[in-house]
C-alpha cells in the first residue's frame, strides 16, 4: 500500500479541479494518512465529537456561508475548531472567498490550503477517486496481459516460454496490449485487479532473437490500453505427459493477487498447438460464463439426463412382460 502527498494532490489535480495555493505550499512534503475527505460543517459549528482525524477537509458553500456571516473573533473560533481535527489539507470549493481571519490563522498553523473552482461535489469525488488509488494495496506479477475482446487475459509462466510470442499474435490478430514482462496490479475498493504498464518499460515487447519492439509504434494507438481489468489468468506450462490435464472443465481453478481470487486456466504447450486461437477462446468463454452461460456444466446435465432416461428406459423394458 502506498499513500499520497499534499504537493502531489496539488500537481496530479491542478488542472481538473482548477487548484489555486492561497500561499506557498510547505517544501517538506505533507503526507497523507487518511485515504477519504471530509466535509467539516459540524465541526465549524462547534460539534466535532465522533471526527475521524487528519482527513482533507473540504469548505463548501454552506460552511464558507457559515463562517462569513461570523465575526472575526468567532471566525477564528469555528476555524480553530477545524484545525484540531488535525487536518493535512483544507480545500475551499467554487473559488469562494476566504475570511481575513481564517485566512490568517491557518497560514499561521502551516496548514496548506487549496481552493477549487469546481463544486464540492466535484472536489470530492475526484480526490476520493485519486486517494482510492493512491491507497490501494499494489504489487507485480512476470507476465503479460493482453485485452481479448474486452477480457484481461494475465498471461504467465516460466521466463521464454513464449508469453511475449503470444501477446504479439494477439496483437496482430486486433487485440491490445497492456503490459509485457513486467504488470503493476493495483488492488482496487471493490476488490477488483487492475493491470498496467511499467511506465519505463510502457509497450514494449522482448522478442528472442529479435529484440525489443515498440508496439504503438508498428501496429498503431488501436493496438495498446494505458490498463484493463484483470479478468482471466492463463498459465503456460510446458507438456508434462506425467500430468492429467482437465479435458472437460467442470473444475473450476482459480489464482490469487492481492487477496483476490480471479478464475485460471492451465495451458500445456506442445509443438503445433495454436496458443493464439485458444486464448481467443479462453476469453470468450469467459464472457459466456459471465452470462450465465456454462458449456462444461449444460453438457454434463445433458450427459446425467441422458443416463437417466437409459435407465428409465431400462428398467421399463425388465419389467415389460407382455
Amino acid at each position: 500500500m502506498t499513500s499520497s502527498t499534499v504537493q502531489q494532490i496539488y500537481q496530479h489535480l491542478q488542472d481538473i479541479l482548477g487548484l489555486e495555493a492561497l500561499f506557498p505550499l510547505p517544501e517538506a512534503p505533507v503526507v497523507l494518512t487518511a485515504p477519504d475527505v471530509h466535509r467539516p460543517g459540524m465541526a465549524v459549528m462547534g460539534y466535532t465529537e465522533n471526527f475521524l482525524s487528519e482527513r482533507i477537509q473540504i469548505m463548501g458553500e454552506s460552511e464558507m456561508s457559515y463562517l462569513a456571516g461570523l465575526t472575526a473573533a468567532a471566525q477564528v473560533q469555528a476555524i480553530e475548531r477545524v484545525l484540531a481535527l488535525r487536518p493535512p489539507l483544507i480545500v475551499v470549493t467554487r473559488g469562494l472567498p476566504v475570511p481575513e481571519p481564517v485566512l490568517a490563522v491557518v497560514r499561521q498553523r502551516e496548514v496548506p490550503l487549496l481552493r477549487s473552482a469546481r463544486s464540492a461535489v466535484t472536489v470530492m469525488r475526484e480526490l476520493n477517486r485519486y486517494l482510492e488509488r493512491s491507497f490501494a494495496p499494489r504489487g507485480e506479477v512476470h507476465g503479460t496481459l493482453v485485452d481479448v475482446y474486452g477480457v484481461g487475459l494475465l498471461f504467465t509462466g516460466r521466463s521464454g516460454i513464449g508469453k511475449s510470442e503470444c501477446a504479439l499474435d494477439l496483437v496482430e490478430r486486433g487485440h491490445r496490449l497492456v503490459a509485457d514482462d513486467i504488470v503493476e496490479v493495483i488492488r482496487t475498493a471493490d476488490d477488483v485487479l487492475i493491470g498496467r504498464f511499467r511506465p519505463l518499460l510502457q509497450h514494449n515487447i522482448e522478442i528472442r532473437g529479435v529484440g525489443v519492439i515498440d508496439v504503438q509504434a508498428l501496429f498503431g494507438i488501436h493496438a495498446i490500453r494505458m490498463q484493463k481489468r484483470i479478468e482471466v489468468s492463463v498459465e503456460l506450462q510446458d507438456w508434462d505427459d506425467q500430468v492429467d490435464y482437465e479435458r472437460v472443465g467442470m473444475e473450476r481453478r482459480t489464482t490469487e493477487f492481492l487477496g483476490v481470487e480471479i478464475p485460471q486456466v492451465v495451458l500445456p504447450l506442445n509443438p503445433g498447438k495454436n496458443v493464439t486461437v485458444i486464448s481467443e477462446v479462453i476469453a470468450l468463454d469467459f464472457m459466456l460464463k459471465v452470462y450465465g452461460y456454462d458449456a462444461a456444466r449444460i453438457l454434463n446435465e445433458r450427459i446425467v439426463k441422458s443416463i437417466r432416461h437409459s435407465r428409465r428406459l431400462r428398467r421399463y423394458l425388465e419389467q415389460d412382460q407382455e
